[in-house]
C-alpha cells in the first residue's frame, strides 16, 4: 500500500470546476482593460492581435496538459521545470511564475477598484483592493473546493453577461469601422499581440493545482481545452464588438472599453451591466489567481528551495502559509508598486516559460524514463514543439527591450535564490540528465522513482498499459515439473525476436542475474527480469 503523505492535498475539483477556475482567471482584465490599450498600437486589427496572441499559447498548452497528466504535483509550470531541466531552471520558473500570477491578481484587484469607484467616486482604489485581497485569501485558506464553488458562480455569472454583450453588440456592428484593417502594419500587430498575450496565460495556471483535480487525466486536458476554446470565441467576438461600435479615436487608450460599448448598446442600463461583469471577471481572477499562485511556494518547499514552514497545511487542508506569502506580496504591490505597468512585462517572462515548458516535453521523451506515462500526450511531436519554443521570442522580440529586462531580472532573481540558498540542500537533478545518460554521461534514478510513486497514486486506468502487455504476452504451459533453466530458454528464444542479442546470450543474462540474488523468489514464485539494450517496451513470458 502507498504510505499517504501528510503533506498531500485532497482532490475536491472536479471538471466544472477546472473549466471555471482556468476560464475565470482568464476573463478579466484583457477583456475588460486591455482592449483599450492594445488598439493604440492595432487599430482595427484588434481582433487579429487576439487571435495571433494565442498561436504561442497552443504548443505551450498541449504541453502543460502532457505534462500535468503524467505529474499531477501542485506547482505546475515550476515543478515540470524543475524534473526535467534540474532545479536551478525550476526554481526561475517557479518564482518567474508566481510572479506574474502576483501581479496580474494585483492589476485585477486594481482594476476592481477602478470600476467600483464608477458608481462611489469618493471610494480609494488601492484600500478597496487590499480589502477584497484579504477576502480572498481567506476563502483560499478554507479550501480549494470552497474556492471552485465561488469560481463557478462567478463566471456562470460572468458569461451569461457576456452573452448579453456580444448577443446586442453584433446587431450594431458599423463596417466603416473595420477600413483600413491593416494600416497599422504587421510590426504593431504582433506588439499589441505581445501585450494581449497576458489575457490567455491564466488557463495553464489551473496545472498548478492539478494534485487536487479529481481524474485529472480527463478533467485536466478537457477544462483547459473548453476553457481555452470560450475565452478565444469571448475575445473575438468582444473585440469585434468594441471596434466595430465605438469609433476608433474615443478606443484608443479607453481603460472601459466595455462600458464604453454598452453604452452604444443598452444606454446607462448597459453600463451598469457590463460593470457587473467586469466585477464578476475580476474577482474571478484574483481568486483564480491567488489559489493558484499560493501553490507554487507550496512546491518550492517541498523540494527544498524555500523554508519547510511553507508546506505545512491547515486544518482544511490548504497551505496557510503559502497563500498569506502570496496575499501578503498582493498588499505590498498594490502599497508600494504601479501592476499596471508592471502586469504588461509578465507577458514576456510567460512567453519565455512556456518556450521552456515546450522544451521540457522534448527533453522528458527524449530522457525515455519508463515511468513517463502521461495520461495524454501532445500530438505533432517534436515539431510542435519546436515551434512553441521559437513563436515567443518573436512576440518578446516585438514587445520591445524594457519587457526583455524585465524577464532577465526575474531569471537572475531565481538563479541568485538557488546558489546561494539552496544549491546545498538540494541533491535531485532533472531528466535531462537521463538524456545525457543516453549519451554516456550521467544519471539521477530518484527522478524515476518519484513517478513511479505517481502512477502508484493515479492507480490502473481504465485501458491500462499492463493490460496490453498480458495480452500479448508469450505463455510457456508445462503440463509436469520442468527445469528452471529449461524455461529461461524457451523464453529466451521468443525475446530474441526483439533484440539483436542470441537466445543463449539472454538465457545467460538471465541465469547470471538469478545466481546473483538479482531473482526476487516468494511464496514459490521467481521473478526472473533484464533490462536489454533496443527494447523500448515491456514484455512478457
Amino acid at each position: 500500500m502507498v504510505e499517504k503523505r501528510k503533506d498531500k492535498l485532497r482532490k475536491e475539483l472536479n471538471l466544472f470546476h477546472v473549466f471555471a477556475i482556468a476560464a475565470g482567471t482568464t476573463l478579466s482584465a484583457g477583456f475588460f482593460l486591455l482592449p483599450g490599450l492594445a488598439a493604440i498600437e492595432a487599430g482595427a486589427a484588434l481582433p487579429l492581435a487576439y487571435l495571433i496572441a494565442v498561436i504561442p499559447l497552443i504548443p505551450a498548452m498541449l504541453s502543460i496538459i502532457e505534462l500535468g497528466t503524467a505529474m499531477p504535483r501542485a506547482g505546475g509550470v515550476y515543478y515540470f521545470l524543475d524534473r526535467t531541466m534540474g532545479p536551478m531552471v525550476g526554481t526561475i520558473g517557479g518564482f518567474g511564475t508566481w510572479a506574474a500570477l502576483v501581479l496580474k491578481v494585483s492589476f485585477a484587484l486594481i482594476g476592481m477598484g477602478a470600476y467600483i469607484k464608477l458608481f462611489f467616486p469618493t471610494v480609494e482604489i488601492v484600500p478597496v483592493a487590499i480589502l477584497i485581497a484579504v477576502v480572498l485569501g481567506v476563502v483560499s485558506v478554507f479550501g480549494s473546493k470552497r474556492s471552485g464553488k465561488l469560481q463557478v458562480v462567478l463566471i456562470t455569472g460572468l458569461l451569461f453577461l457576456l452573452l448579453i454583450f456580444i448577443g446586442g453588440g453584433v446587431p450594431k456592428i458599423s463596417d466603416l469601422n473595420f477600413q483600413g484593417f491593416l494600416d497599422s502594419g504587421w510590426s504593431s500587430i504582433l506588439s499589441a499581440a505581445g501585450l494581449v498575450y497576458i489575457s490567455y496565460v491564466g488557463i495553464t495556471n489551473i496545472a498548478s493545482l492539478s494534485e487536487e483535480i479529481k481524474n485529472p487525466e480527463r478533467n485536466l486536458p478537457l477544462g483547459i481545452i473548453l476553457a481555452l476554446g470560450s475565452a478565444l470565441l469571448i475575445y473575438i467576438l468582444g473585440t469585434v464588438v468594441m471596434v466595430g461600435i465605438i469609433p476608433m479615436e474615443e478606443l484608443k487608450g479607453d481603460l472601459t472599453p466595455v462600458a464604453s460599448a454598452a453604452k452604444y448598446i443598452l444606454g446607462d442600463v448597459g453600463v451598469i451591466l457590463l460593470s457587473l461583469a467586469a466585477l464578476f471577471a475580476f474577482t474571478s481572477v484574483a481568486n483564480g489567481g491567488t489559489l493558484a499562485a499560493s501553490r507554487y511556494p507550496l512546491a518550492l518547499s517541498r523540494d527544498h528551495l524555500l523554508p519547510r514552514f511553507f508546506q505545512k497545511l491547515s486544518r482544511w487542508g490548504t497551505p496557510f502559509f503559502a497563500i498569506l506569502s502570496t496575499i501578503g506580496t498582493i498588499i505590498i504591490i498594490l502599497v508600494f508598486l504601479d501592476p499596471i505597468g508592471i502586469a504588461k512585462l509578465a507577458s514576456s517572462f510567460q512567453l519565455l516559460v512556456f518556450a521552456f515548458i515546450c522544451l521540457a516535453v522534448i527533453i522528458i521523451r527524449e530522457s525515455k524514463i519508463e515511468a513517463y506515462d502521461p495520461g495524454f500526450k501532445s500530438p505533432l511531436y517534436p515539431w510542435l514543439h519546436l515551434l512553441g519554443i521559437a513563436l515567443p521570442f518573436v512576440l518578446i522580440y516585438e514587445m520591445g527591450i524594457f519587457p526583455l529586462l524585465f524577464s532577465i531580472g526575474l531569471i537572475a532573481v531565481g538563479a541568485a535564490w538557488y546558489w546561494y540558498y539552496a544549491r546545498n540542500k538540494v541533491v535531485r537533478t532533472g531528466a535531462i540528465y537521463h538524456l545525457f545518460e543516453r549519451l554516456g554521461r550521467l544519471r539521477f534514478d530518484g527522478l524515476d522513482t518519484e513517478l513511479r510513486g505517481i502512477l502508484k497514486e493515479k492507480g490502473l486506468r481504465e485501458s491500462d498499459p499492463f493490460d496490453d502487455i498480458v495480452t500479448r504476452s508469450f505463455v510457456i504451459d508445462y503440463k509436469e515439473k520442468e527445469l528452471f533453466e529449461t524455461a529461461v530458454h524457451k523464453a529466451s528464444e521468443w525475446i530474441s525476436q526483439f533484440v539483436d542479442g542470441t537466445p543463449s546470450e539472454i538465457e545467460k543474462m538471465f541465469l547470471d542475474g538469478t545466481r546473483m540474488g538479482a531473482t526476487p523468489v516468494t511464496h514459490g514464485i521467481a521473478l526472473p527480469h533484464l533490462r536489454l539494450p533496443g527494447l523500448n517496451h515491456a514484455e512478457l513470458v
